[in-house]
């Protein structure tokens, strides 16, 4: 049996990916699910990959739907915690730019 799916501490935050990749299974989820790629498109984007890969990588998410749910909710709000810590001093100066102040030559 051949294994396509694989979490290794170090690679990827540990998350599940593709083997021999960085590819995440919540990664395939996305493409396919939200984008609406289809397994081929996947592929032909991503040619490291197999059908075989995108498949196994689909029904490894739907098994474990909602472990990678909450990971993909944790990344989220870490995400949004550090934007909160440490705001963006390219997004302060366009607001203030946008604000009427001109803009430096």
């Amino acid at each position: 049996m051949i294994n396509h799916v694989e979490t290794k501490p170090g690679v990827c935050g540990g998350k599940p990916c593709i083997v021999g990749t960085r590819i995440r299974v919540q990664d395939i989820y996305v493409w396919h699910e939200l984008v609406g790629k289809s397994p081929d498109e996947i592929v032909s984007d991503f040619p490291q990959l197999s059908l075989a890969d995108v498949h196994a990588a689909l029904a490894y998410y739907w098994d474990n739907r909602e472990t990678i749910q909450q990971q993909m909710k944790d990344a989220e709000e870490l995400v949004e915690g550090m934007k909160l810590r440490y705001p963006s001093k390219l997004r302060e100066k366009l607001a203030k730019d946008a604000a009427g102040n001109p803009l430096p030559s």
